[in-house]
């Protein structure tokens, strides 16, 4: 009786524990519907197909000229926060003009498409060490000054907007 009774319970604790895993399973493939729904509606700024090296190397020139530094946002198109958070910039005015008056803004591409492998290897592979996305500022001269891991500039399911600029702001060029 007492091994009826204890095979009774390992049954029901196994169903339970099959109930538990299915309804895991299917809160994480809701998760996964909804942001590929929410990747769907955002902008994809990485280009794929874009010679990154020598866009760098405009900008550099252009930074010159202009007197402002480069921020080198690493990510791609599949990356639901790297969207998210260029949706972020583009659309909160206050961060927007902190990025137009201070810096050049480069989606720096990483895909199974285009890894960039060389350019990433120039900046000590940022997003093998933080993930994606990673921003990388570089002087008016091209010169490496900050890597910027995004995880500490989240809040909730966004973006922090005291967290971002106080990032953007001191890395402004000093008079």
């Amino acid at each position: 009786m007492k091994i009826l009774a204890l095979s009774v319970l390992l049954i029901a604790g196994l169903a339970g524990a099959q109930t538990t895993t299915t309804t895991e399973t299917e809160a994480v493939a809701e998760a996964k519907k909804k942001a590929a729904e929410e990747r769907a509606k955002l902008p994809k700024p990485y280009n794929p197909t874009e010679d990154a090296a020598q866009k760098i190397e405009e900008l550099v020139k252009k930074a010159k000229a202009e007197n402002k530094n480069i921020i080198l946002q690493a990510g791609g198109n599949w990356c639901i926060w790297c969207l998210r958070f260029n949706q972020f910039v583009e659309t909160t005015p206050e961060l927007k003009q902190i990025v137009d008056e201070n810096y050049l803004y480069y989606h720096l591409n990483f895909s199974p498409e285009n890894k960039n492998e060389k350019v990433f290897a120039k900046y000590d592979n940022p997003g093998a060490k933080f993930g994606y996305p990673v921003f990388v500022v570089l002087d008016k001269d091209g010169k490496m000054i900050h890597t910027q891991d995004s995880a500490v500039l989240e809040e909730g399911k966004g973006y922090s907007i005291e967290k971002v600029k106080d990032f953007l702001l001191k890395w402004t060029v000093k008079s």
